[in-house]
């Protein structure tokens, strides 16, 4: 379960701010995707947008919950490590399966050495199983760890979590997008987007959720925000 580009390529060295390249994606499907296909997504996410689900998740300086949960390796990650040595990005994503998630990955990548030079560590934190993180992280080439949140454990935590509305179940099936099997259980859950700065005493120091998952923070905002 694979995404592919329109054009099959490596790793992005596009170097165009997210909101340009998330447009470009936009257009094309606007022109491929059937109308019904669309409707059913817009709707998903006016519902979210409806529920407040962005509001009610964590938020700038409410306390980070500690993780100790593996990588896509299978190494432990322990935020209590990574908070010892300064400051720490946490970008929760849907999966391997959506092109957003997997264009906003390769953005943040193309920024992770300027995010160390900031003296913060870099996470992405996904539902999806040890063996799709694998898969993503060597993919994509990822510059920083891809966590796997089974369950979605760490995202309920932070207030993301929803299920995947029915008819968009059934889309998804029919799309070879097979849920169960990429995140290893049958609950159809997944988290808004969400990226977090957290400070060393582990507050929240920079909050970005969204309910519409082709929306997302620009890399460049959180090197600001860690300036």
């Amino acid at each position: 379960m694979k995404w592919r580009s329109l054009q099959e390529s490596g790793p992005s060295s596009d170097l165009r701010p997210l909101r340009e390249i998330f447009a470009e994606r936009k257009d094309a499907i606007a022109q491929y995707v059937p109308a019904d296909v669309q409707a059913i997504h817009a709707r998903t996410i006016a519902n979210l947008k409806a529920q407040g689900l962005a509001s009610r998740a964590l938020k700038v300086g409410d306390v980070s919950p500690s993780f100790d949960i593996p990588d896509h390796n299978g190494k432990l990650v322990s935020s209590a490590d990574l908070l010892a040595k300064g400051r720490v990005v946490v970008s929760f994503i849907r999966g391997r399966w959506c092109p957003f998630c997997v264009l906003q990955m390769e953005a943040m990548s193309s920024v992770a050495a300027e995010i160390a030079a900031a003296g913060a560590a870099m996470v992405a934190v996904s539902p999806q199983t040890g063996k799709q993180a694998f898969f993503m992280h060597d993919q994509h080439k990822l510059a920083f760890s891809l966590l796997v949140d089974a369950h979605n454990g760490l995202a309920r935590q932070f207030g993301l979590v929803y299920r995947v509305p029915e008819e968009q179940q059934a889309l998804y099936s029919r799309t070879f997008v097979n849920l169960p099997f990429a995140n290893g259980d049958s609950s159809w859950e997944l988290p808004i987007p969400a990226t977090y700065v957290i400070d060393r005493d582990g507050r929240i120091l920079f909050a970005s959720v969204n309910e519409d998952y082709s929306d997302r923070v620009e890399p460049l905002e959180i090197l600001a925000r860690l300036a």
